[in-house]
């Protein structure tokens, strides 16, 4: 079996061996690859593994002899599913790996903007303390979490992970989800996007990217957000409208956003929101602790191992 990896680069930097992948063919590891690229490289391999490699209907219709498309993530929205089947290749994805990873970083990113913890060090460092004369200092309000509302948009694995974390901090839980939302904690509320919004004092999304949610946020949901309201971005970039976002910002609702996922990534150096300073933004890296990719990793090869051997394993079928 000859298995190629397109773009591995972040799944092993150095610090998360492929040998789980390794032990099951012939295997080619690719650091990254261009659009161009695609179909050279993967010409002659039985298993492609890509993480945000894009194929589609003109990649799949060059490369005859592949069977299993391994996506090294839980969204496989860089796969056009339809074409895969068509072409009669399966696409496997790992779910759960980075659920506790990633709700781990919504709640530093939740803190940062309650705490205040790494501005405060810079004052520090900076002399602020020493000139206030006092023993203690802040220079901006602090807030508790405890008894404030969290809107969480998508009730998957993550979601629910986010809340459980949440509810530890003492927060109410509101939820909007496609679905009606099953196994709600006692006290959290199913409610509709824009009460979600409007009632929220943090909202986190956590759906997937689909024609339906693409620019699901806009102005008219910003709108509706409280002038002291927290968004936060960990699921992907083009559910919010960007433009629209540096506006909200602008005009203080929300007060604050923190974001892992842009539109186009890496981020562009002269992007507005990099200008605000109501709103951070972090490298997509909120599923990237040593645990979750070294889970990655071993789900990955578990999944090309199953699925060459005729056992379906986490298959994601065509939207």
């Amino acid at each position: 079996m000859r298995i190629v990896v397109l773009d591995g680069k972040t799944l092993n930097p150095g610090d998360n061996p492929w040998s789980p992948v390794e032990q099951l063919g012939e295997l080619t590891v690719h650091n990254g690859t261009l659009p161009d690229e695609v179909v050279q490289r993967g010409s002659g391999a039985d298993v492609l593994v890509i993480n945000k490699i894009v194929l589609g209907p003109a990649e799949f219709s060059q490369l005859p002899g592949l069977k299993l498309v391994a996506v090294t993530a839980t969204g496989c929205d860089c796969v056009d599913l339809r074409a895969a089947r068509e072409h009669g290749v399966g696409v496997a994805n790992v779910p759960e790996y980075g659920t506790n990873s990633v709700a781990q970083f919504v709640m530093a990113m939740l803190l940062h903007w309650t705490s205040h913890v790494a501005a405060h060090a810079d004052a520090v460092r900076h002399g602020q303390w020493r000139e206030a004369n006092a023993f203690s200092f802040w220079n901006m309000p602090l807030h508790d979490l405890t008894g404030k509302s969290l809107g969480i948009v998508g009730w998957g694995r993550i979601g629910r992970r986010v809340g459980h974390l949440a509810r530890a901090f003492g927060m109410r839980l509101l939820i909007h989800s496609r679905r009606p939302p099953e196994d709600l904690p006692d006290g959290a509320r199913a409610v509709s996007l824009a009460e979600l919004f409007q009632t929220s004092d943090a909202v986190s999304l956590h759906c997937p990217l689909t024609e339906a949610t693409r620019r699901l946020v806009g102005m008219d949901l910003f709108s509706r957000m409280k002038s002291s309201a927290i968004l936060i971005n960990t699921a992907r970039g083009a559910i919010i409208d960007e433009d629209a976002l540096v506006q909200a910002l602008r005009d203080g609702r929300p007060r604050y956003a923190a974001l892992d996922v842009v539109g186009r990534e890496p981020i562009e150096d002269e992007h507005p929101l990099l200008r605000l300073e109501n709103c951070i933004v972090t490298p997509h890296m909120a599923w990237a602790t040593v645990e979750a990719r070294q889970r990655l990793m071993s789900e990955t090869a578990e999944n090309i191992r199953r699925n060459m051997a005729g056992q379906p394993r986490n298959l994601v079928p065509p939207r």
